[in-house]
């Protein structure tokens, strides 16, 4: 079926109109997804988002729990609803009949799993609701039910639908706090279970029932109890969010959601104020340049915003909901920052943490290293497709403006908006170059001259913005921040707007958090240093910038530029091909963000080993780095396999022969089923390789490496060094380290890991 097709049809499709009223009304309006069709460089992600990924999701897994519980783990149940969220956003998008087919089939499949008393979830009668130890993730998995059930009858009507909410609400009504505080049915100091509080609050727009307010209002009222998180307490404070609660990112984001329902439902802005803080305190402070926040999962302390893989960066759940925030701020406001921060995540780090092919997402996506791209089943890879199904409503907004109903262009892609008026829907059709050059037209489709006002804003990577009109005599201001705003009482059919804009290469500094680097950025989108792209060039982490004013995009179908840089010797310049943070990376290559400053040395590595080229026996499955002098990032050799010949190695070969008396190899990190060295048939050993593709032979051993055996865990910190002193001092061009993996609790297969291995002369 055609685009074009499933557009026509998508366009019958409109969300129900809650029962109850905005009480603190929306300054921005969001359209039906069937009314904005999203082409160019974004919408082709968002396509791919739903053909390549939600379409083709193998939902059994996902409901296998709810059929026979208990589930395969904590938290399988939070798959389903995700999926029935981000799948009806997308079909109401593009009326996809055969995505609407199995949204139809996976709902009759679900609510049929509805338990007599409302119970929608994976587990056991006698570990429900954290009311037993482990059951602590139901009331999450109920959360994402009624989010993905709500969405569903909101766009379709379904009566089934809304009846499985009314008795999941009911039996959540009777469990708490009758039996105990929500507070001990989650983790994170119960922020898990109460982020339940945004359906609850969709749940009484949508019939009416006060119940389901008093019980949102209830878990507000939790936060405060004894080991509570405190959200609204601590933010009306003043407090930093890495001071609410445990700090925890997606959580802490998933309650902020909630309160800004609550306070559309209520008109009461206490419960509005204090995420406003909590928005500009992540601004201010905790958001990296890619519009993500988060490392291990929580919120650090100000300006501490680490690149690394090991660091655990940019949760994709994070930057879904902090996508799903910033929107919903941005409705409450009409504010330009909203609008920014959702366009610098969407092009950025939610782009970045999807393949390019539409398919795979990463977990966490790190600013420097490698991605890890797979299609397995976890809370990000059901995240992410929500965040691209949500970022097509932000396209285009509605709003009034003396009088007129007004539409915000936030979009300057190819697109297409359907807006009603009192004449009928007026068609806004924009086609533009974007992200090539900065221009774009959009021609106005109406029956008859209408009365209309239109909103262009200035984009915050663009210092310009021209606008001309060609067919209809229009009102034109220009706004202090540089908005355009056009009315008039008589549009005409076929009216052209043309807007210009510089579209041009942004240097970014890194400030507090990345001194002496600098980052690049064509328009919005965050670019990136990719050594796959640049063979023979230098190695990621020893490339540094030189001054550069302007750059224009290679011919061809990628987004790509010619920068120039210098390497380790900084007397060879040369010139680089750079490409976006969320194209960089997806052929395996190691790639970096940030990058030295112009005129800033490389930094003198004490190591031998620094800047050289690394390899290991197996790739495993988190890539890091084994000589970048950090010893937070790591690799392993994991491939759920042995390997062959029983030993792992990390080898790293040098340009030219060294002098090395000493070795240092730094543990990378320990799991329950692996991650050391197995000592009992020997410790780990080191060898050197005298010239270019000659034998390698060994020279020692790390004596001091622990006693270990293949199962038992040790206690091994992470980065912890082991060191083997040479007898004399040889000439080397590659060095390694050679051992037996361990195998932990799962003795089918066996893998190591490596933090650093490091070489000195004395």
């Amino acid at each position: 079926m055609t685009p074009i097709l499933l557009a026509l049809l998508a366009a019958t499709i409109e969300p129900i109109p809650y029962t109850t009223p905005d009480r603190l009304p929306d300054a921005a309006h969001l359209l039906s997804p069937s009314r904005i069709q999203l082409g160019g460089w974004l919408g082709n992600r968002v396509a791919l988002n739903e053909k390549a990924r939600l379409l083709n999701v193998d939902v059994e897994p996902l409901l296998a729990g709810y059929r026979k519980k208990p589930g395969s783990h904590p938290w399988i149940g939070e798959h389903i609803g995700k999926w029935l969220h981000a799948a009806t956003l997308a079909w109401a998008n593009t009326g996809d009949p055969a995505l609407k087919a199995k949204l139809d089939a996976v709902v009759a499949e679900l609510t049929a799993c509805q338990e007599p008393d409302g119970y929608l979830g994976t587990y056991v009668p006698e570990e429900r609701f954290g009311l037993f130890r482990g059951a602590d993730w139901d009331v999450w998995s109920h959360k994402y039910n009624l989010i993905g059930l709500l969405t569903y009858h909101q766009y379709t009507g379904d009566a089934r639908a809304l009846d499985a909410c009314r008795k999941m609400g009911d039996l959540l009504i009777a469990t708490f706090p009758a039996r105990r505080s929500i507070l001990a049915a989650g983790t994170h100091q119960g922020m898990a279970a109460t982020s339940v509080l945004e359906p609850v609050v969709l749940l009484y727009r949508a019939t009416g029932e006060q119940k389901y307010l008093d019980f949102a209002r209830y878990i507000v009222t939790s936060w405060d109890e004894p080991n509570g998180p405190g959200i609204l307490a601590r933010l009306a404070a003043g407090k930093g969010v890495d001071e609410v609660g445990n700090a925890k990112a997606y959580e802490m984001l998933s309650n902020l959601v909630g309160l800004c329902e609550l306070a559309r439902a209520t008109g009461d802005r206490r419960f509005l104020d204090p995420v406003v803080h909590a928005w500009d305190d992540v601004v201010a402070n905790r958001l990296y340049i890619s519009g993500s926040a988060s490392a291990a999962e929580h919120f650090p302390k100000a300006h501490v915003l680490p690149n690394g893989v090991g660091a655990n960066i940019g949760e994709v759940c994070v930057t879904t909901t902090w996508i799903q925030l910033s929107m919903q701020l941005l409705r409450f406001t009409g504010e330009r920052k909203y609008a920014d921060e959702v366009e610098r995540a969407a092009y950025n780090h939610l782009a970045a943490a999807q393949h390019p092919a539409g398919s795979d997402w990463c977990y966490y996506t790190a600013l420097e290293g490698r991605k890890k791209y797979d299609a397995h089943i976890t809370c990000c890879h059901s995240s992410g497709p929500r965040g691209m199904a949500l970022a097509v409503q932000e396209a285009y907004l509605t709003t009034e403006i003396d009088g007129r109903t007004a539409v915000i262009v936030e979009t300057r892609e190819t697109s297409r908006a359907t807006v009603p008026t009192a004449v009928g829907d007026v068609v806004l059709d924009q086609r533009s170059e974007f992200p090539r050059v900065g221009r774009s037209t959009i021609t106005i489709r109406t029956p008859k001259p209408v009365a209309l006002a239109l909103s262009i804003p200035r984009p915050w990577w663009s210092p310009r913005q021209t606008v001309s009109i060609r067919g209809s005599s229009v009102d034109l201001k220009i706004r202090p921040n540089g908005s355009v705003l056009m009315t008039s009482d008589a549009w005409a059919d076929g009216t052209e707007i043309q807007i210009n804009l510089d579209l041009g290469l942004n240097v970014i500094p890194g400030g507090v958090s990345n001194p002496d680097r600098q980052a690049l950025a064509w328009g919005p989108f965050v670019l990136a240093y990719d050594e796959a792209r640049n063979p023979g060039g230098p190695p990621a982490r020893a490339v540094g910038l030189l001054p550069v004013e302007r750059a224009e995009p290679k011919p061809g179908d990628a987004l790509e530029f010619a920068i120039p840089v210098v390497g380790k010797d900084p007397s060879k310049p040369t010139t680089a091909a750079f490409v976006p943070f969320a194209e960089a990376g997806s052929t395996g290559g190691a790639y970096r963000v940030w990058l030295r400053a112009p005129g800033v040395p490389l930094a003198e590595a004490a190591s031998l080993l620094a800047y050289a080229e690394e390899s290991r026996s197996r790739g495993g499955n988190v890539d890091g780095s084994i000589n970048d002098g950090d010893p937070e990032s790591f690799v392993v050799t994991f491939d759920d396999r042995r390997p062959r010949g029983g030993e792992d190695w990390y080898a790293v070969d040098l340009p030219a022969p060294a002098r090395v008396g000493r070795v240092v190899f730094r543990h990378g990190k320990t799991f329950h089923d692996g991650g050391w060295f197995d000592a009992s048939k020997g410790r780990p050993r080191i060898e050197v390789r005298r010239e270019p593709g000659g034998p390698w032979e060994a020279v020692g051993e790390l004596a001091d490496y622990p006693a270990t055996d293949a199962t038992h865990v040790p206690d091994l910190a992470p980065g912890q060094a082991f060191e083997l002193k040479l007898k004399e001092p040889t000439s080397a061009v590659g060095v390694r380290a050679v051992g037996t993996p361990a195998s932990g609790d799962a003795p089918g297969q066996a893998f190591s890991s490596c933090a650093e291995l490091e070489a000195f002369s004395e």
